[in-house]
């Protein structure tokens, strides 16, 4: 997945309105901060370790970053070009990790 469709209309955090607003979080609290950071210094040397877990609404059709938000915003500062991930719909009924090609056409609207 691109990295670039981290943003406030694609693919959005689940936990804050914005992404300037996980950042704004991340970078006042020291334990998030460190996590954050040490993400940076360990994602160039061995990669990406965990993928960033998404959630699609089916009703919305929105997208969010369900589990990985510090993940997500070490690559932005990074300036990765892509990160590997999981996903699932968030259904009413529950959810379930989906084996099928992700909707891409979701993140051209």
């Amino acid at each position: 997945m691109k990295t670039s469709f981290l943003n406030d209309q694609q693919i959005r955090p689940i936990e804050y309105r914005k992404w300037a607003h996980a950042q704004r979080h991340f970078a006042t609290r020291p334990k998030h901060r460190a996590r954050v950071d040490e993400l940076v210094q360990s994602i160039p040397k061995k990669g990406l370790r965990v993928p960033i877990t998404l959630g699609v609404d089916d009703r919305h059709f929105d997208i969010y970053v369900a589990d990985g938000h510090h993940r997500a915003i070490a690559l932005m500062e990074l300036g990765s070009d892509s990160f590997p991930f999981h996903w699932y719909w968030i259904r009413d009924w529950g959810v379930r990790m989906e084996r099928e090609p992700f909707p891409f056409h979701l993140l051209e609207r």
